[in-house]
C-alpha cells in the first residue's frame, strides 16, 4: 500500500477524530442572542419631515428567510431613505431563519426611525419568521384569506421559544398590536379565550386578524394595499435583486448550504482515490467556493472565516506531506470546522451543516472504498506500472521452478511489483518490505500465482545479464 493511500487513510482518521472533538467543544458553547429593539413610533403616510413621498418602492420578501434576503431588504430600505420614497414590503413566505428575520426587523425599525414611510402587505402567507417581519411593519394589510402566524421555532426548547416569543411581543408592542396575540403565534402554552387554546399555535387569516384589530386592514391586491396606505397614484418601482444577491440567497438557503458543504468535503476526499487532480477535486473546490463566497456576499461572515478555512487546508496539506505526527492534521481540521461554523453565523446551524458534511463524506468514502476494491484501484495506487504498462505485464502462472532463482526488481516493490527472473518478467510480491527498483531479489516460494521474493546481497548480481537478460546490474562494490 503506497504512501498516498496511507496518507489518505490517515487523513480520514484524523477527520473523524477532529470533527468529533470540534462537535464536543462547540456543543457546549452558548449561542449569542440578538437583543430586541425598543419601541419606535409608528410611521405615517408622510415622512418625518412632513413631506409626502413622491414614489413607492416595493420590496418583495419572498421565499426562505435567510441572511441573503436580509441583505437585500436592507439595501432596499437604505435606497428608499436616500430617495425619500415610501416602502411597501410584499411578504410571501413560509419562514426560514430567525436570525435573518431579526435582522430585517432591526432594519425596519431603523428605517422608520429615520422617517421612511413603511407598510407591509401579505397577499397569501407570512408564516413563522415571516410573521415577525409582517408584525414589525407600522401598517399591515392582508388579503382576506391570507395567513399569519405558526411561528413555533425549531428546536422548540425553552431557551429558543423564550427568545423568539420576546421578539414577537416586542415587535407587536412597538406597533400598538396585542403582544399576547403575537406570543400565541410562538408559544403553544399561551391561551387566548375564543381565539386559541393552550397546546395549540395561533395562525390567523386576514379576516380574523382584521376582526380582532391586529392589522390595519384588508387588501386583495397591491394597488388596494397602496391605496389603503395613502399612496394611491404614486409611481411604483419594485426592487430587483442583483446577481450577487441572487447567488447569496441561493447559497445561504437552509437547504442548499449543507448540500454545498457536503459536496465540497466529499469531492476533496474522493480526490485521494483518483490519480492526479481530477473532476472530484474541481467539483469539491467549486462547491466550497460557492459556500464561502455566498456567505461573504450575504454579509454573514467576513474574510476572517474564509482565511481560517484556508489555514486549515494548508495545515492538512502539511500533514499529508509529513504523515504520522497528527498535530498539523488535527489543527487543520479544527480550523476548517471552526470556519464552517463561523461562516454560517449560528453555532447550531453550523454544527448541523458540519455534521451533514461529515455523514456524506463518510458515505462517499465507504462507496469509493467498495468500488476501489472491486476494480483493483488499490493495486493501481500501490503499484506505479509505467514500465509494466508500456511493456504489457501479465499475471504469472504457477511455476514452482522459480524458487531459488534470482533476478532484479524492475519497478518499486510496495510490496507488489515486477521483477526480471529467469529471463522473463514476473509479477512478484515481498513479505511486506518496500524495495526500490533495481534491487536484487531471490524467489523464496511460489504460492499459486503469487511469487514471493526477498532482497539479497549483490553476490553474482553484478554480472551483466545475471538478472535474466534485463540489462546491467549495479556497479562493482555497490549494494543491490
Amino acid at each position: 500500500m503506497d504512501r498516498r493511500f496511507r496518507c489518505a487513510m490517515g487523513g480520514l482518521g484524523a477527520l473523524v477524530r477532529g470533527m468529533a472533538a470540534l462537535a464536543l467543544a462547540l456543543a457546549v458553547a452558548v449561542g449569542a442572542s440578538a437583543p430586541g429593539r425598543g419601541p419606535s413610533p409608528p410611521a405615517a403616510a408622510s415622512s418625518a419631515s412632513g413631506t409626502p413621498p413622491q414614489r413607492v418602492l416595493v420590496i418583495p420578501v419572498r421565499g426562505n428567510i435567510e441572511p441573503g434576503l436580509a441583505r437585500f431588504v436592507m439595501r432596499g430600505l437604505a435606497q428608499a431613505q436616500r430617495e425619500r420614497a415610501a416602502v411597501l414590503l410584499e411578504i410571501s413566505t413560509f419562514g426560514g431563519r430567525v436570525d435573518g428575520a431579526t435582522e430585517i426587523r432591526g432594519a425596519i425599525d431603523a428605517a422608520v426611525d429615520a422617517g421612511v414611510p413603511l407598510a407591509a402587505w401579505v397577499p397569501d402567507r407570512a408564516i413563522s419568521a415571516g410573521a415577525l417581519i409582517a408584525i414589525a411593519a407600522p401598517a399591515l394589510y392582508m388579503a382576506p384569506d391570507a395567513t399569519l402566524g405558526a411561528a413555533e421555532p425549531r428546536p422548540a426548547d425553552e431557551k429558543t421559544i423564550s427568545f423568539v416569543r420576546a421578539e414577537f411581543e416586542a415587535a407587536a408592542r412597538s406597533r400598538g398590536r396585542d403582544p399576547q396575540v403575537a406570543a400565541a403565534m410562538v408559544d403553544k402554552d399561551v391561551a387566548i379565550p375564543q381565539l386559541v387554546e393552550r397546546g395549540h399555535i395561533l395562525t390567523l387569516t386576514g379576516e380574523r386578524a382584521h376582526a380582532i384589530g391586529f392589522i390595519e386592514g384588508l387588501a386583495d391586491s397591491r394597488q388596494e394595499a397602496l391605496a389603503r396606505a395613502g399612496w394611491a397614484g404614486l409611481p411604483v418601482d419594485e426592487l430587483a435583486p442583483t446577481a450577487g444577491e441572487r447567488l447569496a440567497r441561493f447559497v445561504t438557503d437552509p437547504v442548499v448550504a449543507p448540500i454545498l458543504l457536503s459536496i465540497g468535503m466529499a469531492g476533496l476526499v474522493a480526490e485521494f482515490y483518483v490519480p492526479g487532480f481530477g473532476f472530484p477535486g474541481i467539483v469539491g473546490l467549486a462547491s466550497l467556493a460557492l459556500f464561502f463566497g455566498g456567505h461573504l456576499l450575504a454579509g454573514v461572515a467576513g474574510w476572517k472565516a474564509a482565511l481560517l478555512f484556508l489555514v486549515g487546508v494548508v495545515l492538512m496539506a502539511v500533514e499529508l506531506v509529513m504523515p504520522g505526527f497528527g498535530i498539523f492534521g488535527m489543527a487543520g481540521l479544527l480550523a476548517m470546522g471552526a470556519a464552517i461554523v463561523l461562516v454560517t453565523g449560528d453555532v447550531r446551524r453550523g454544527l448541523e451543516a458540519l455534521l451533514a458534511g461529515i455523514v456524506v463524506t463518510l458515505a462517499v468514502v465507504v462507496a469509493l472504498g467498495g468500488v476501489a476494491g472491486r476494480r483493483g484501484l488499490w493495486r493501481r495506487l500501490a503499484l506505479p506500472t509505467r514500465l509494466g504498462e508500456a511493456e504489457g505485464v501479465r499475471s504469472t502462472a504457477a511455476d514452482p521452478t522459480l524458487v531459488g532463482q534470482r533476478g532484479r526488481a524492475l519497478t518499486p516493490l510496495r510490496p507488489a511489483g515486477t521483477a526480471a527472473v529467469g529471463g522473463r518478467r514476473v509479477d512478484v510480491v515481498t513479505e511486506g518490505e518496500y524495495l526500490p527498483a533495481g534491487t536484487a531479489v531471490e524467489v523464496i516460494r511460489v504460492e499459486g500465482r503469487r511469487v514471493v521474493v526477498r532482497a539479497v546481497a549483490g553476490d553474482g548480481m553484478d554480472r551483466p545479464g545475471a538478472d535474466g537478460g534485463e540489462g546491467p546490474g549495479p556497479r562493482t562494490g555497490e549494494r543491490a
